[in-house]
């Protein structure tokens, strides 16, 4: 969408391709109808030049004149945007376990079919090769576990990680899959079960409990297994035991798996 709102400054969405909570916060105003100018800071030059006047470093953003918030909380989208907010329902901490488990542990089947040879290419329209966006989804629960053992913020930048050097195959990046999941089912076999989850999070993008904190892990990584099945599908090859609604009902998942403003191939 590309007009202005007659009732005052124009909406601007700030994306990225690929970025999930860029995609359910254009989503999110489409729903509710709300004109927007969208941004694609990756073939918009001036683009992140506009956002480092506010500071800001990373999408999604949300901006009408000079109020703006990041994306990835509807909530505050909402407000920005002048959408009446009713709250949302977040599914109790057994069943995001339970979900993240089911996410973490498909991530590793479904990474485990790609080729060797395809690990490099890159994903549609974006600079994030297969075997990046794996990590990525590992990369997204170990964030989290660092947050709640390790008592470390989650800073803005953290979910840009990459694999380092020294974990350049798919064996390894599989067997940090492995690791992680390994020590997310131990944390909420202990500590996490009892942890205080309607605490703030100390979190970069915005005013969030752990409880959302722990949510937005979940569908985090569940929407980039969705990406995964994609590319899977891409290179011809069926995934191993593909995951759907039953895993990500409840859950505050885009609808799409890909932005479709362009096509995909």
């Amino acid at each position: 969408m590309t007009e202005a709102s007659p009732d005052g400054p124009v909406v601007k969405a700030y994306w990225q391709p690929g970025c999930t909570s860029c995609l359910r916060m254009k989503e999110f105003l489409s729903k509710h109808g709300v004109p927007f100018v969208s941004v694609n800071v990756l073939e918009d030059k001036e683009a992140f030049a506009e956002l480092a006047t506010l500071g800001i470093r990373s999408v999604p953003i949300i901006r009408r004149g000079s109020e703006w918030a990041n994306g990835q909380v509807l909530r505050d989208v909402a407000r920005v945007a002048g959408i009446p907010w009713g709250g949302a329902q977040v599914l109790a901490p057994p069943e995001l376990a339970a979900r993240l488990v089911t996410i973490q542990t498909a991530a590793q089947r479904f990474f485990a079919q790609i080729p060797d040879d395809k690990l490099d290419k890159m994903l549609p329209h974006r600079p994030r090769s297969y075997a990046q966006l794996a990590y990525h989804i590992f990369n997204i629960a170990d964030a989290f576990l660092e947050h709640e053992v390790q008592g470390l913020p989650l800073k803005e930048g953290v979910y840009g990680r990459v694999p380092p050097p020294d974990m350049g195959t798919k064996a390894k990046i599989l067997a940090y899959g492995l690791d992680v999941r390994e020590r997310f089912e131990a944390w909420w076999s202990g500590p996490g079960r009892i942890a205080d989850v309607s605490r703030k999070a100390d979190v970069y993008y915005g005013e969030v409990t752990v409880h959302e904190f722990f949510e937005r892990t979940t569908w985090h990584s569940g929407q980039h297994v969705r990406q995964l099945m994609m590319v899977l599908d891409i290179l011809g090859i069926g995934p191993d035991r593909p995951i759907g609604s039953e895993t990500f009902a409840g859950l505050p998942m885009p609808e799409k798996v890909w932005d479709d403003e362009r096509p995909l191939v």
